[in-house]
């Protein structure tokens, strides 16, 4: 299905400006549409010949739907659309005629003109044309409620054809709330309120007031009953923005234990202030989860960083207890495991300043490789270099990854540049004499030292490799078969724990290349995928 503007901008002749300003309008008109009892359609025209296309729609959720299919995308010409015409031609509202008959479904049509209003202020052409379509199949005698849902309705849509409707959007707000349903006040030019809907009602009372509404100042009211002075303002002076014709941003009042949230929107059709609409919801339940969830992520974050402070604690003893070791060998396992500690405290480390169980790996894997270069038992000056980026990855991925780099990182230091002493035992044996060091694709050119880790994420996976330009594999080596404890956690690590593939090979132009493939999206126990 092709979005507003991809429809727009292929069969009009809309300028940017005229899109922004459908766009709002739908991102706005559910509100329209709930207190209307009715389906809008946003019509744009199309040629002069009186043809238009449906860019977008919206059911109510407040009576049955005059459509059972998705008209977007639909173009109508002749006799079907003449009231579209006249609104648009014309630049007014269009309520005459007979209903019309979808299959079996009685409407009323009704066309709106949809103006942008100029940087002067004035009110603009006509760009497109909103229809209203009634379901008359459940018609009936209309409620009080329903009489101020159709007032205000058609207030609204005069704002519409006057282009001072939907109001600016404050940075950060949603359409997504509060909604016609959830309780509706309508006030006067004064401030005094004219309507409230039962849920309305009951928000108030929720807050404390057990009076009915209509009658009272609302913007006094508001002040009297927060709990807090300073909101108590906000929301009055928001009250009285509306009534002045501004478009405040939406206010939360706390008062006895509850929360409510309120939007105000100012009603002036053909520019004459005639009171405000306030919508109102009890949001109480939901800020009661937002402070469970902040608690938790404060909770969940204090035991990364104790997690942080014990794994720093074990590196420590097993730092002091290979100082008094006396066997090399021991000496030497006992610090490989401290880096590996230490590695892992990174990740609970950044874990303990995050909001979520994610991390940003950048950061990380640039503090491992720093440490490797730093700790690797040799002579030579090994460069460093990240290319690409890991991006965000989950807690459970990133502590294992982080290990696995840690191992293959130090591995490409100590035995891609060894000790001109180094004994013949270790990971990659020393390459015949008369071959010279190449530079890997991506490396240094001046064929310095370096070690560089590239990542891409593809489809859902995650590309890795640690490749060093250094003396290469020897012709027989055999990464299954390795015995080293370096190679064996890195296998485990990857196969187990990462669910994902590991290869070591000669770089194409020297050196040696770890190359890993992490599927990003985990498998759950019935055997779908997680993100």
């Amino acid at each position: 299905m092709s979005t507003l503007r991809d429809l727009a901008e292929e069969h009009t002749r809309l300028r940017p400006a005229d899109i922004d300003h459908l766009h709002r309008i739908a991102g706005d008109w559910q509100l329209l549409s709930d207190l209307s009892f009715a389906d809008l359609l946003l019509w744009v025209p199309v040629d002069t010949d009186g043809t238009f296309l449906c860019v977008a729609q919206v059911r109510p959720t407040t009576a049955p739907t005059a459509y059972q299919d998705d008209q977007v995308g639909r173009i109508v010409g002749g006799p079907e659309v003449a009231h579209l015409g006249v609104a648009y031609s014309q630049g007014r509202i269009w309520r005459e005629g007979d209903p019309v008959w979808y299959g079996d479904v009685p409407a009323r049509h009704e066309a709106i003109p949809v103006r942008l209003r100029t940087a002067e202020g004035e009110a603009g052409e006509v760009i497109a044309v909103v229809g209203r379509d009634t379901n008359l199949s459940t018609a009936r005698t209309p409620s009080q409620l329903e009489l101020n849902y159709l007032t205000t309705a058609d207030d609204l849509a005069q704002m519409i054809a006057d282009g001072t409707f939907p109001p600016p959007r404050h940075p950060g707000e949603t359409t997504s709330a509060p909604r016609v349903g959830d309780g509706l006040v309508r006030l006067d030019a004064g401030g005094k309120v004219t309507y409230a809907s039962p849920n309305a009602q009951s928000a108030y009372r929720r807050l404390g007031y057990a009076s009915h509404l209509v009658g009272e100042d609302l913007a006094a009211l508001h002040r009297r009953l927060a709990g807090d002075p300073l909101d108590g303002t906000e929301a009055a002076n928001g009250i009285l923005a509306a009534l002045r014709g501004e478009a405040p941003p939406r206010r939360e009042i706390d008062a006895r234990g509850a929360t409510m949230l309120t939007r105000a929107l100012p009603l002036m059709p053909a520019g004459v202030p005639i009171g405000a609409l306030v919508l109102v919801r009890d949001i109480t339940e939901v800020r009661r989860r937002d402070r469970a969830l902040i608690t938790k992520d404060a909770t969940i974050r204090e035991i990364h960083h104790r997690v942080k402070n014990n794994l720093q604690t074990v590196a420590a003893l097993l730092r002091l207890q290979a100082r008094r070791v006396a066997m090399p060998e021991a000496r030497v396992a006992l610090e490989e495991s401290v880096r590996r500690v230490a590695s892992i405290a990174l990740v609970h480390e950044t874990l303990s300043m995050s909001s979520d169980e994610a991390v940003e790996f950048d950061g990380i894997v640039d503090r491992v490789a720093s440490a490797a270069t730093e700790v690797a038992a040799t002579e030579v000056s090994v460069g460093m270099r990240r290319r690409g980026s890991f991006g965000v990855l989950p807690a459970e991925i990133a502590t294992s990854l982080v290990m696995v780099l840690n191992e293959l990182l130090l591995n490409a230091v100590e035995h891609g540049f060894p000790p001109a002493d180094e004994a013949d035992d270790a990971l990659v044996p020393s390459a015949p004499a008369d071959v010279v060091p190449a530079v890997v694709p991506g490396t240094d050119p001046a064929g310095r030292p370096e070690v560089v880790v590239s990542a891409h994420r593809f489809r859902k996976m995650l590309h890795v490799s640690v490749a060093d330009n250094g003396r290469g594999l020897p012709p027989d080596f055999d990464a299954e078969s390795g015995s080293r404890l370096g190679l064996q956690i890195v296998r485990a690590l990857v196969t187990g724990e990462l669910r994902g593939t590991i290869e070591l090979r000669a770089g194409a132009n020297g050196g040696t290349e770890a190359v890993l493939v992490v599927p990003l999206a985990r498998s759950a126990p019935d055997g779908r995928s997680q993100p």
